[in-house]
């Protein structure tokens, strides 16, 4: 009988820390408003996001998010990136943050006016649309980098909420000024 009650008292805890950190997570992405990004570290995982209404229509927007040759042009967080932002395509990935890094991304989801997914073996990147009905819509970018070795190298990572945050101001701007000029 003790052992039976040690594993469900093992079952209890290891649930009450999904729900805890599952909390923590879905706060972090609700405070995430208003192009402030905010960035929730566990032992074995960073999570990035940003959130932010953007006043031009959900077309706008994400063919702003799937150009990979016009990313430079009008965001200044990413210095190039090559390939095809298109479903199961590679890409290659130059940001300001790691200059000297090229990150080398597979898109794994695509759901047009709705839902990015792009990443590696370290994590994947989110960007979803959320139309508000009146010609706007909630931009949300999340960023999920772990696993089992992260803790060895998270601390050579460098925050990504300045860059989030200039990411998002970026993309609000020349969406808006698409908008405004139809």
């Amino acid at each position: 009988m003790a052992c039976s009650s040690k594993a469900y008292r093992t079952n209890k805890m290891k649930t009450f820390i999904t729900l805890l950190t599952t909390f923590i997570l879905m706060s972090a992405s609700a405070m995430a408003q208003n192009g402030k990004a905010t960035t929730v570290k566990t032992t074995f995982s960073r999570q990035t996001s940003v959130s932010t209404t953007i006043n031009a229509n959900a077309a706008i927007v994400w063919a702003l998010l799937t150009k990979a040759a016009d990313y430079p042009r009008w965001n200044s967080t990413v210095t190039s990136i090559e390939g095809n932002i298109a479903p199961g395509e590679k890409i290659k990935l130059k940001s300001t943050l790691d200059a000297k890094r090229t990150f080398k991304l597979k898109v794994k989801e695509f759901i047009p006016e709705q839902k990015l997914v792009w990443g590696d073996g370290q994590g994947a990147r989110t960007y979803t649309l959320t139309k508000t009905g009146d010609n706007s819509v909630i931009f949300n970018m999340t960023e999920k980098i772990g696993g089992f070795m992260f803790p060895l190298y998270a601390g050579m990572i460098p925050s990504f909420d300045q860059s989030f945050e200039q990411f998002a101001a970026n993309l609000k701007k020349e969406a808006e000024i698409i908008m405004n000029a139809k």
